[in-house]
């Protein structure tokens, strides 16, 4: 079991920065892949930036240059960097990490923090 627990989301004026954390405990050796999702108004889920257990990393095209994901070196912190926001970037997001074993995939999920832009 990976428990985790997202920090940082707050209101904030467009154009404004955002730190998002996420931090991990539990069977951590599980962890292959990180990443981050929002869930939008529109009742969708989607991927906002993903990193590897090997630093690669990929981000949803509404997001890049301005949002930047990261993680120390222990593998048990993920950040995201969230720069100019936009009112499009409000949604609930939440951290996410995947164990890859044979056969399939298992997500641990956060709780979900709160990000809303003002206009």
């Amino acid at each position: 079991q990976v428990h985790l627990v997202e920090s940082g989301g707050g209101l904030v004026q467009r154009g404004g920065s955002l730190r998002l954390s996420c931090e991990a405990s539990g069977s951590i050796f599980e962890i292959n892949a990180m990443g981050w999702y929002r869930h939008t108004k529109q009742n969708t889920r989607e991927l906002v930036a993903g990193i590897t257990t090997t630093g690669g990393t990929n981000y949803a095209d509404s997001v890049k240059g301005r949002f930047t994901i990261s993680r120390d070196d222990a593998k048990t912190t993920l950040y995201l960097q969230m720069n100019s926001l936009e009112p499009e970037d409000t949604a609930v997001y939440y951290c996410n990490v995947k164990n890859y074993y044979t056969g399939g995939v298992y997500d641990y999920w956060g709780q979900g923090t709160q990000v809303t832009v003002s206009s």
